[in-house]
């Protein structure tokens, strides 16, 4: 099922619940997904089947040029954004030139708007990488993925696309030191005959173990909110993500519930 997809390189400034007036960045192609997972929920669809072509980026050069014309329009239209925040179709962690890319957008925001942060939205699957560790580390936001308990429910609900394990992804998220973001979606339904829910108290207890190994800055619990790939999902009412929150709390971890 097709999704949402964003076609520019830099789109908005948008109002946004988590990160006030947000100017995004897509690195990625714009007529297609690219991502190393394939959420069931993903408002940008599934990964479409893999063919022999890789996909088409956008240079660093080129990004760079958007991001500056973008920023001058912004300056002179008196429109100061709150974060600058790399989004877009898929996990933008893959793209080739991304810590050079980080670089010129640090060197930009320190020149047009300095009191912006800069936020990456990131599942974490590429943290093994060297320049992506460099390139996080040096931002205001890693607002990174973490949506299961178990190995078994990280596949069933993430689908990555190649062999990575929960284990790992939560090995790396330790290496911040707790300077990150943990982003959350509650969900459970059936997907193909199957039963998914990351909700029982066998995935939350599990979950809440690893909240407080990593120890981040801030947990956000969020819900669906729009279209998903399967429409057999199920919206998980509020009161469990602040029951949840109550329990993240609980642990000296900040939580939010955007519902």
């Amino acid at each position: 099922m097709a999704g949402i997809l964003f076609d520019e390189i830099v789109f908005g400034p948008v109002k946004s619940r988590r990160f006030g007036v947000s100017l995004g960045i897509n690195l990625l192609p714009l007529h297609g997904k690219f991502c190393s997972f394939n959420c069931i929920y993903c408002e940008c669809g599934l990964n479409e089947a893999k063919n022999k072509e890789k996909p088409v980026l956008f240079t660093a050069a080129q990004i760079n040029a958007s991001l500056q014309s973008r920023f001058e329009a912004l300056k002179e239209g008196m429109l100061n954004p709150d974060n600058i925040t790399f989004a877009g179709n898929g996990e933008p962690t893959l793209h080739p030139e991304f810590e050079t890319i980080i670089e010129n957008t640090i060197l930009l925001r320190d020149k047009f708007f300095p009191q912006a942060h800069i936020t990456v939205l990131s599942n974490a699957t590429r943290l093994t990488h060297a320049n992506v560790k460099r390139a996080l580390l040096r931002i205001d936001n890693n607002v990174l993925k973490l949506d299961a308990g178990s190995n078994s429910t990280f596949l069933a609900i993430n689908q990555p696309t190649y062999p990575i394990t929960l284990e790992k992804i939560i090995e790396e998220l330790k290496g911040f030191g707790g300077n990150l973001v943990i982003q959350t979606m509650l969900i459970r339904g059936e997907v193909e005959g199957k039963r998914v829910d990351n909700t029982t108290e066998e995935e939350l207890t599990l979950w809440l173990g690893h909240i407080n190994e990593i120890k981040p800055k801030l947990v956000m619990l969020y819900p669906i909110d729009r279209q998903t790939p399967y429409n057999t999902l199920e919206k998980v009412p509020e009161t469990e993500f602040q029951a949840l929150a109550k329990r993240i709390e609980l642990l000296g971890i900040k939580a939010e519930v955007f519902y």
